[in-house]
């Protein structure tokens, strides 16, 4: 199959219903369902920069589906549409390809926002730690050069949320923005602990997630992941940090920095190692839950995507992050049209 698009790309979020497509995607969650007479079907998640939306090929055998990869990149033909107030993709033809780098930057999705503005504002906020033991601690890991490029290009996850190049950086910096704002409203918490615990909780993401070509776990990433590889990276930091500095933290800190990092995910059915079990953890957790649920509930119901055709339908596909729906209608915006 022929893996040069013939004019120029037309995106996701440029599509409408009824048309014609053929051009490179990545693919995603790519599963054999059955249809009511019990035959076959392909449906998987198919994305550009710009967007994603539902595939489906009501026809395939086994032997192209063996070959399509997990997670990777394929040429497809086929044409959109409309389906219970969303767009999907009807795949007439499918084929696995290695995209040259030109596709890979119209495929690939990264943050709108300003990448340098944004670590400098996380460089800024760390600057205000009060704790001398926790600022050279901050400072150590802002040192680790090769850490930070790959914490200001990571995305924050493969799917999820903020799963985009910068998305790390993007939801790392919201919810540092965030404990500014809550932390003085509980005059008792430690800001440095809930602030710092938020720039180090997702860190291991640099390791856990492949973002080269497409988004994807490494080997560490699907044995360790992230949770427990962030705890190992904070205690070679508060190592690091004797060594250069001299300064030692305060009794306990260690632990309760380790805990902030093996419980942000709230509950073992998520992920957590541990439940939070202090005030910062609790807060931390709650944080990160915040900006991950209504980030991915506004990019269900509001994506950026403008399109001239009207989809229709006031509810998102399930979103399976959230266990619902997603109504869409903003009723006080000016543009919502009550039905």
């Amino acid at each position: 199959m022929n893996t040069h698009a013939t004019g120029p790309r037309r995106y996701i979020s440029e599509m409408a219903g009824q048309e014609r497509v053929n051009g490179a995607f990545t693919i995603a969650n790519a599963q054999i369902g059955r249809t009511r007479q019990d035959k076959p079907y392909l449906r998987c998640l198919l994305r550009d920069k710009t967007g994603e939306l539902s595939g489906r090929m009501w026809s395939i055998d086994e032997a192209t589906f063996r070959r399509l990869p997990t997670d990777g990149f394929v040429w497809v033909e086929g044409e959109t549409q409309p389906y219970q107030g969303d767009l999907q993709l009807i795949i007439h033809a499918i084929d696995p390809i290695e995209p040259s780098p030109e596709q890979l930057l119209e495929l690939l999705p990264t943050t709108d926002k300003d990448i340098g503005a944004m670590f400098s504002e996380v460089k800024q906020i760390l600057g205000e730690l009060e704790h001398p033991a926790m600022q050279a601690l901050a400072q150590t890991y802002l040192d680790d050069e090769y850490l930070m490029d790959r914490f200001r290009t990571a995305p924050a996850a493969k799917s999820m949320h903020h799963a985009y190049l910068g998305g790390l950086l993007e939801h790392t910096l919201n919810l540092m923005r965030l404990a500014t704002r809550v932390c003085p409203l509980y005059p008792k918490i430690n800001q440095d602990l809930v602030v710092f615990g938020l720039f180090i909780h997702d860190l291991g993401k640099t390791r856990e997630l492949v973002y080269d070509k497409s988004f994807s776990y490494s080997d560490m990433g699907e044995l360790i992941g992230h949770i427990v590889e962030g705890a190992h990276m904070l205690r070679d930091k508060i190592h690091e940090t004797m060594q250069r500095t001299g300064q030692r933290l305060p009794a306990g800190t260690a632990i309760v920095l380790e805990h902030i990092i093996l419980s942000h995910h709230g509950i073992p059915e998520y992920g957590a190692a541990k439940i939070p079990a202090t005030p910062e953890a609790i807060l931390v957790s709650m944080l990160d839950n915040v900006d991950a649920k209504t980030t991915i509930a506004l990019e269900a119901a509001r994506p950026e995507r403008k399109s001239n055709f009207d989809l229709g339908g006031n509810f998102t596909q399930k979103q399976w992050a959230l266990d619902t729906k997603i109504y869409r209608p903003d009723p006080l915006s000016t543009k919502h049209v009550s039905g």
